[in-house]
């Protein structure tokens, strides 16, 4: 085991000591860190999760909400492994919407607005009462390794040393965190937290490659001092969906329909940011970290986008128990006297006071590109990471990242093969697949966009697809997945009877063709071709078909989907059997790319560097052209005695 003090940083002269031992320490406990110790824990592995500050527990730093655009998808499939996020979120929630009803069901995305206290007390007591997993306010301050190179214990700042098999980091925003208002910064973590500073010293020991990323926060306005009277009310969905099949839509918080807000910034809003770009951080190379692409400051957008007179704010509730507003679209590290102009000259928001002023914070996070797709690294075995450390950005893709991170771990440890999920397969594997494989150079984002199998990977179906992943690792009961196979045999059973029973025309049925803007039929017409038909859904049927079925929202969303989408979905799903012929053809994890004749230099440097499992995954390479592939092909033809690990 090293001998080293914890890190440089550290100049305390600390007595260290033998801690409890344990399977698995999870550090950081945020939505990685919480979704990685509850999968490990219920897997059957002795636990321990560290957190700086118990009160940080599944903080939502940022925003008060869960899901949206591409994120909600990976709620759905957060549950449907086992995870936990979804039951949660349902369960606080203040509001819940789907967005882009307007478009194909492929992007249709749940969000929901949450309440922020009611949030971290509900999981908290889920950790508190987990078996197997012990929850700790502890800084870890440093990871050991053994002779061969692998994980063996964590070290917190009071001296303690536990013996583990495996670590995995889930640090967030908290690695030498230093938070930027205006002219001011200091070392921190999100909402005045520590900052975890010798963390960072202990990692480049290990010799991991780290990166600095930076996001924001806008500021926090008290209710009272609002004219909600000048902003646009918005209201929540009727029907609302459950992110989690363990919850009932009569499950879901009684407050699930709390109104939001939406304010715009204006002229004179714009004025204002204008005039003090020179005492922006962002502008004065205050900011070294790499900022979001997809989630900009105020100032960022009036500057990017100078055409637009106004940008849309959104006012949402942080908790029931607060009188703190969330003004979602207002992030800043502008000073603070500017933030206070820049507020006043919002409608409704000219006697606004602020609570908490806007904040960026950098931070430390590690090069993705150094993990497996299992997420350990590659050349330190036992360590993991998860989350922002991975260079992603959203409470979701940390939450997904924790979940797979903390599965297999667990299943390594317990000699069992990894969870390796595909692109084809989730919104999850996308993820993973890349960062893992094109690393990033930016907070990593999901979009819907991002997958080019999004008509199969819907919210609707992320049960269907997922469920038996979870069942095989142990986070999904028998009788939840009996309960699927329920589903998916009345699935089928209704797409068979619709396919086969004819409507004949008549006046009825032609007067509620008409009426849903469809054309009248002249000869019988089976029920799944007026199903296919835009205008027409399940509830239109019930006027139609004589033998109409009373089947769970779940049954019919999922036929009605696969008879319109039935063409699309077909040549997606030869897309995937491709992919998945490339998937299965495996290259050696010893393979020397440099001595292969045929390749392109820069191809046998990014593949040394990458060490792809497979074909799949090496096409998906930067630089790596299909002739290089075609050179791989030959060469595991050449080569067949050469077998992956």
């Amino acid at each position: 085991m090293q001998t080293t003090t914890a890190t440089e940083a550290m100049k305390e002269n600390i007595a260290f000591y033998d801690g409890e031992e344990a399977d698995i320490a999870v550090i950081g406990a945020g939505h990685a860190g919480i979704e990685a110790a509850l999968a490990c824990a219920r897997m059957g592995l002795r636990t321990f999760l560290f957190t700086i500050n118990l009160d940080a527990v599944a903080n939502l730093p940022c925003n008060p909400s869960i899901g949206g655009t591409g994120k909600g998808h990976l709620v759905f499939e957060i549950d449907a492994l086992g995870g936990e996020m979804g039951r949660v979120a349902d369960i606080t929630s203040l509001q819940s919407r789907t967005l882009n009803l307007g478009k194909g069901p492929a992007v249709h995305s749940k969000r929901l607005q949450i309440d922020r206290s009611a949030y971290h007390a509900r999981m908290k007591s889920v950790l508190e009462r987990q078996e197997n997993l012990t929850l700790q306010q502890g800084e870890i301050v440093d990871i050991r390794t053994d002779e061969c190179g692998k994980v063996c214990a964590v070290v917190t700042r009071l001296g303690a040393v536990h013996r583990v098999k495996a670590a995995i980091v889930c640090t967030g925003t908290y690695l030498r965190g230093r938070v930027i208002t205006g002219d001011c910064a200091y070392p921190s973590g999100p909402d005045g937290m520590l900052a975890s500073i010798p963390l960072t010293d202990s990692l480049i020991r290990l010799g991991i490659r780290l990166m600095r990323f930076k996001t924001g926060t806008p500021p926090r306005i008290h209710r009272s001092s609002i004219d909600y009277s000048r902003l646009e009310r918005q209201d929540g969905e009727e029907c609302v969906v459950p992110f989690s099949y363990k919850n009932a839509p009569e499950d879901i918080n009684a407050m699930s329909q709390y109104p939001c807000y939406i304010a715009y910034t204006n002229e004179k809003t714009h004025a204002i940011i204008r005039e003090n770009l020179h005492r922006s951080p962002l502008y004065s190379g205050k900011i070294e970290g790499t900022g979001p692409r997809y989630c900009p400051s105020i100032e960022d957008k009036v500057v990017r986008f100078s055409d637009k007179s106004r940008h849309q704010l959104f006012v949402e509730t942080v908790s029931l128990d607060s009188e703190e507003i969330y003004l979602q679209g207002f992030s800043s590290s502008l000073p603070a006297d500017v933030q206070l102009r820049m507020l006043h000259s919002i409608e409704g928001f000219e006697n606004a006071r602020i609570m908490r002023f806007a904040y960026a914070i950098e931070y430390d996070c590690a090069d993705p590109m150094q993990l497996a797709p299992t997420l350990e690294f590659k050349e330190i075995p036992g360590l993991y990471g998860a989350g922002q450390f991975n260079g992603t950005s959203g409470y979701e893709e940390a939450a997904a990242q924790g979940l797979i991170a903390g599965i297999n771990a667990a299943l390594k440890i317990k000699g069992e093969a990894p969870l390796v999920l595909t692109r084809d397969s989730s919104y999850i594997g996308t993820l993973i697949d890349d960062i893992v494989t094109k690393g990033t150079r930016e907070p990593y984002r999901m979009m819907t966009s991002r997958s080019e199998y999004r008509l199969l990977l819907r919210q609707d179906n992320a049960a269907f697809r997922l469920m038996e992943e979870g069942l095989r690792v142990g986070l999904v009961s028998e009788q939840r997945y009996a309960q699927l196979n329920e589903y998916c045999e009345l699935i089928e059973k209704e797409l068979k009877r619709v396919k086969s029973v004819t409507v004949p025309p008549s006046e009825a049925v032609n007067r509620i063709l008409v009426e849903r803007g469809t054309t009248p039929i002249a000869t019988g017409v089976k029920l799944s071709e007026l199903l296919k038909r835009p205008q027409i859904d399940y509830e239109a049927m019930r006027e139609i078909d004589s033998g109409y079925l009373s089947l769970p929202p779940t049954v019919k969303t999922e036929a009605e989907i696969r008879l319109k989408y039935d063409g699309y979905i077909n040549r997606q799903l030869d897309d995937a059997r491709r992919l998945r012929e490339m998937e299965g053809r495996l290259l050696p994890d010893d393979i020397d790319y440099s001595q292969i004749m045929g390749l392109r230099l820069e191809a046998r440097q990014k593949l040394n560097a990458v060490r792809p499992r497979n074909l799949g995954q090496a096409s998906r390479i930067s630089g790596v052209s299909p002739a290089d592939i075609s050179v791989l092909l030959v060469w595991l033809k050449l080569n067949p005695d050469e077998k992956a690990q």
